[in-house]
């Protein structure tokens, strides 16, 4: 199923799947592919309607019958820590960043194998090999930085990150840690460095991928201050979780035709 606007690039759907959030429910993506001279400005584009990027294609989810992920994104500048998310950034005082392009290497792909066996060995991505996790790395056609965290002690690689540079923020494309550190919340930590990152960069968001009302594996992410969600075509600040029950009602979503006619692209022009 193909639907396409009046110039490039072309939207497409995915076949429906079992969500990986929601028990019972299907999942079904909109995507489009990021390629050419034009490749940034459409990540930066998009990425502000709500898309993702998984290496050279952009998706957002498009269920027929659910719109509950909503993408969010930390505002910068009005964020302040909880009281345990500065326990978290004491805790994790020992580790020192290194930032890195694009490339794989062993002692990533270890910590991967790792991370992946003890907390998401059922996931969609359990199966992955060396050579696709260097294609998840290494494919990507934008500004795109490996951060990793190594504890300043010993030497170990404790978390990596995959963020994308977008023009008015950092995205955390995939992210993963030791799981033997689980007490350390380092996912936490790597988003709470991130802010700092973008800060000093003086980029207004951190992007985060999707909350999911309901979802026990999403729901940290509404933990943080200054959160805002996409919401039907515009960003707000995330309110009670209980609001956005609605958006599990099938006529909470729009048809594809409309929601690939409001989608807004770069003017190639500029």
């Amino acid at each position: 199923m193909r639907h396409s606007l009046p110039l490039a690039p072309q939207f497409y759907v995915t076949a429906p799947q079992p969500c990986p959030y929601l028990p019972g429910r299907m999942e079904r993506k909109l995507f489009t592919a990021l390629q050419g001279d034009e490749a940034q400005r459409l990540n930066d584009s998009l990425s502000k309607q709500g898309f993702r990027r998984s290496q050279n294609v952009l998706y957002r989810p498009s269920c027929s019958d659910c719109a509950a992920c909503l993408s969010a994104r930390i505002v910068v500048d009005q964020f302040l820590p909880s009281r345990s998310q500065r326990r978290t950034d004491r805790r994790n005082a020992h580790l020192r960043r290194r930032v890195a392009s694009p490339w794989a290497n062993e002692d990533q792909y270890e910590l991967f194998r790792r991370y992946l066996d003890e907390r998401h060995a059922d996931g969609g991505m359990a199966d992955m090999d060396v050579f696709e996790f260097a294609a998840m790395i290494e494919e990507t056609p934008i500004r795109s930085r490996v951060i990793e965290y190594a504890d300043s002690r010993t030497g170990a690689l404790a978390a990596v990150c995959l963020t994308d540079i977008l023009d008015d923020g950092l995205s955390m494309v995939y992210s993963f840690y030791d799981p033997d550190l689980v007490k350390s919340s380092l996912g936490t930590w790597m988003i709470l460095d991130h802010i700092r990152i973008a800060r000093d960069m003086g980029l207004p968001y951190v992007y985060l991928g999707y909350w999911v009302p309901g979802s026990d594996k999403m729901g940290y992410k509404a933990q943080f201050d200054a959160l805002e969600v996409y919401r039907r075509g515009k960003w707000e600040w995330l309110r009670d979780p209980a609001d956005y029950e609605s958006e599990m009602h099938p006529l909470s979503t729009d048809p594809i035709s409309e929601q690939v006619a409001n989608i807004s692209l770069p003017d190639s022009r500029a």
